[in-house]
């Protein structure tokens, strides 16, 4: 009894919440939120579910847990240009949000969740953080901290999860999809509207052909600082 209870003991030790967690990114990425169980992670862990209870109470925090570990990874993205450039920072930080919810299918939504149903959990306050301190260091007036703050923040997540909705509503034509004939498709009606109702939108309906959604993200995110450095540092 004393080995069995030893050998126990020895595997709750190595299975740390940190392998669980990631087990449970494997997990949500491959199946999604329904196929994440505490079932389906005892059976990839290879261990019994009290140790995961050992280290996890519920699914909530175990979604919680996997959201803040990826969203923790995203942010540690280095700028591409100078480091004690603030506007190259918040590029960072967009393009790794960005990436890492076009990379987990699952994530915009858990991030909506996280943010709206625990705001006072780890992952509002890590990205109003890291985001924040970027907008301090722009040299924003402290007045106009949250504003900023929330606008880029409300950005980032929205045109991220819009793209990331999008990739996941191109995969369901099928694997023979091709992101160009689709455009395309797309152009070509916008072309066919009824030019007294829909004027704007023909006339802009060529630039949606071979856009790059990057690019185009990162365009707004430029648009929302020039926006923030007029309102507060000219007029400030």
């Amino acid at each position: 009894m004393a080995t069995r209870t030893g050998r126990s003991q020895r595997r709750t030790e190595a299975l740390s919440r940190e392998r669980i967690v990631e087990a449970a990114v494997e997990l949500l990425d491959a199946v999604g939120e329904d196929g994440l169980t505490f079932r389906t992670l005892t059976e990839r862990l290879a261990t019994g579910p009290g140790a995961i209870y050992w280290h996890v109470a519920n699914k909530g925090e175990l979604l919680g847990a996997a959201t803040d570990a990826v969203v923790a990874a995203a942010l540690a993205v280095e700028p591409a240009g100078s480091p004690d450039a603030p506007q190259d920072g918040i590029r960072a930080v967009a393009l790794g949000l960005f990436d890492a919810i076009e990379e987990h299918p699952w994530l915009a939504t858990q991030l909506a969740t996280q943010i709206s149903h625990s705001p006072w959990g780890p992952v509002a306050p890590r990205l109003f953080e890291t985001i924040g301190r970027q907008v301090r260091a722009l040299g924003v007036p402290e007045a106009g901290w949250f504003t900023a703050t929330s606008a880029l923040m409300h950005y980032i997540l929205g045109a991220a999860g819009q793209n990331a909705a999008n990739t996941m509503s191109a995969r369901t034509l099928g694997p023979d999809t091709d992101r160009a004939q689709f455009l395309d498709a797309v152009s070509t009606a916008w072309e066919q509207l009824d030019p007294d109702d829909y004027p704007f939108t023909r006339a802009v309906a060529d630039q949606v052909r071979g856009h790059d959604d990057r690019e185009q993200f990162l365009a707004g995110i430029d648009l929302v600082l020039a926006g923030v450095t007029a309102l507060h540092l000219t007029n400030g």
